[in-house]
């Protein structure tokens, strides 16, 4: 998500420019479904929240169902994307004739940048959207953030855990395979075994649990997007990044068929209904495939990452359809941090002339009108 268009210019000379081009679409692509959600909040003031321990959202037709659902895709393809682009920004640096701390040095530096852009750019520009609306006009679906306490809120969403994972693999991204492998499945896994029941729901875990593993509301801190459950997804980014820089075919095949058993995968998961959820399964096709985000359910990483997978996999046969640079899905993919932080800011103004909310067909139209005003 981070890095920049130069970087994949670079990359071309490691793997095939239409491989490199289909990831700035792929990523491009989050970018705009990201953008259904955000509009969403801001514009129809309706926002659904999948924590552990509460309530999962219910929703009262399928349209605002799936325009929930298919925003699940972004955050673990940020993730994954994250790992592949820090694969291919090495390389390419190495080639150039950096040395191996200054690639560290440039990804702890970039790292921590994420964090702070999280802090003093992307916080403010939710505040402003609150202020915003109409008091108590925002419908909030599902349980609400586990945890509680007024006395102020620091925001902490998936900017700050991108910036702590690229921080945690930019000293470990020279690691073996099989060690990165391994630290990436225990991050996943551990967060499975470790949430805590709905018994715990209240529990003001202390902030540190709260910035490392276990999401919610402690008092100062409110946090969505804990670092050790999504650094488990860039550290597969880094594993797939290493085979597609080697053989980029191979790595198309090998993202397809490893989409396709993790989407069964997911319907094993959902179907015993146990491992993996973190949340009791509802009922109904709407139930099955409404999961746990915060943090990321095994059933959660397994449908949205065997999704991104495929995606990935079709990048060879989307290439001649991306032939021109002003692709939008190009453009907003090789600006995509530039294109998060600024999209936060035009739909909380946007978000002005709907205090009171707006219903969906006006939410898609002005989602639409924001991606226009982004484009140029």
């Amino acid at each position: 998500m981070a890095e920049s268009e130069s970087v994949y210019k670079s990359a071309s000379a490691i793997t095939t420019a239409q491989r490199v081009v289909a990831l700035d679409a792929h990523r491009g692509l989050l970018m705009v479904l990201m953008a259904i959600d955000h509009a969403s909040s801001f514009i129809a003031r309706v926002h659904s929240v999948e924590f552990w321990g509460t309530a999962l959202p219910v929703y009262s037709t399928g349209y605002w169902f799936w325009t929930r659902w298919i925003t699940h895709l972004c955050a673990p393809g940020f993730f994954f994307l994250m790992g592949i682009g820090m694969v291919l920004f090495a390389e390419a640096r190495r080639n150039a004739g950096w040395k191996e701390s200054r690639i560290t040095r440039f990804f702890l530096i970039r790292g921590l940048l994420l964090i702070f852009l999280q802090l003093f750019v992307e916080h403010p520009a939710w505040i402003f959207g609150d202020l915003t609306a109409s008091r108590n006009v925002m419908v909030i679906r599902g349980g609400g953030v586990p945890g509680g306490g007024n006395e102020g809120m620091i925001y902490l969403g998936v900017l700050f855990a991108l910036g702590g994972t690229m921080v945690f693999w930019a000293f470990m991204r020279r690691a073996s395979a099989w060690l990165i492998g391994m630290i990436s499945l225990s991050a996943i896994l551990l967060t499975q075994f470790v949430i805590p029941g709905s018994d715990q729901v209240t529990t003001l875990y202390s902030p540190l649990l709260r910035l490392l593993l276990i999401p919610g509301h402690t008092r100062l801190w409110e946090v969505f997007y804990p670092v050790v459950p999504w650094l488990g997804v860039g550290g597969l980014g880094l594993l797939f990044g290493e085979r597609l820089m080697r053989d980029p075919n191979r790595a198309g095949r090998l993202a397809h068929w490893t989409g396709l058993a993790f989407l069964a995968l997911f319907v094993i998961i959902r179907t015993t209904g146990g491992f993996g959820n973190l949340n009791v399964v509802p009922e109904g096709w709407m139930g099955f495939l409404n999961v746990t985000k915060y943090p990321p359910s095994l059933a959660f990483l397994t449908m949205t990452l065997g999704i991104n997978l495929l995606l990935t996999g079709m990048g060879k046969r989307a290439g001649p359809h991306l032939r021109s640079r002003y692709h939008p899905l190009l453009v907003f993919g090789r600006v995509a941090l530039f294109f998060y932080l600024l999209h936060l800011w035009v739909y909380s103004l946007l978000g002005l002339f709907f205090k009171t909310g707006a219903d969906l067909v006006t939410m898609y139209s002005v989602w639409l009108f924001g991606l226009a005003i982004l484009y140029p």
